[in-house]
């Protein structure tokens, strides 16, 4: 009771945090300044960027739990995903629906010809089948091919700081601090990896999840 209560009260913490940054842009939009003097190119800077830091959220929580040895951890991993592909989408449709009003031969247009838009739109695309099979019947039913998929998150995730490069411009501050955190954790990974191949008994005990899912993503 003690361990269930914990886990509700973390996954309680971490919903209130989720939705913290969309309940702070609508404070700043119906209280605030209104998002400066372009909304919209405001507003999806704050999508993009709030993307992409639960992206790397979710990466570093697989490292986290086996580096302090946190389990608690991995039960909030999927959370945390779902969130990063929440505000990915709402990034998408503030551009799809507010900057371009839904006109899709235009929109077809930019994707086709602006490569930073077409490397965005592709991370958000890759995303898709990893939010759609984030649900424990999928896991049953995907079995190891879960885990092969759920990879998709390591290419998105690059893919969407290749974008936010492009799209900052001469501030490539906030850029370069995403590579860096997504270098680190993709060393780490690949560290793990090449020890498995040495020892790949040990990776097998180390690779299931407290829960029994796959444990890796």
């Amino acid at each position: 009771m003690v361990l269930k209560r914990r886990i509700r009260l973390f996954k309680t913490g971490l919903w209130i945090l989720g939705f913290t940054p969309l309940a702070w842009v609508c404070h700043r939009f119906f209280l605030g300044d209104g998002l400066g003097v372009n909304p919209v190119a405001e507003a999806q800077l704050w999508g993009g960027l709030t993307s992409l830091t639960f992206l790397l959220a979710a990466l570093s929580i697989t490292p986290l739990r086996r580096l302090t040895g946190w389990n608690d951890l991995q039960k909030v991993r999927r959370l945390v995903g779902l969130f990063a592909f929440f505000y990915v989408t709402l990034h998408f449709l503030i551009w799809i629906g507010i900057d371009q009003f839904f006109a899709w031969s235009y929109i077809l247009e930019d994707i086709a010809e602006r490569p930073y838009i077409m490397v965005g739109f592709t991370a958000f695309a890759l995303l898709i089948p990893v939010a759609m099979t984030s649900t424990k019947g999928w896991i049953r039913r995907l079995g190891k091919r879960w885990v092969t998929l759920h990879r998709l998150v390591y290419v998105s995730s690059l893919l969407g700081i290749i974008h936010f490069f492009w799209i900052t411009k001469a501030d490539d501050r906030w850029p370069i601090l995403a590579l860096m955190v997504w270098v680190v954790l993709m060393s780490i990974r690949s560290v793990w990896w090449l020890k498995s191949r040495s020892h790949p008994a040990r990776a097998r005990g180390m690779k299931k999840g407290l829960s029994g899912t796959p444990g890796r993503a």
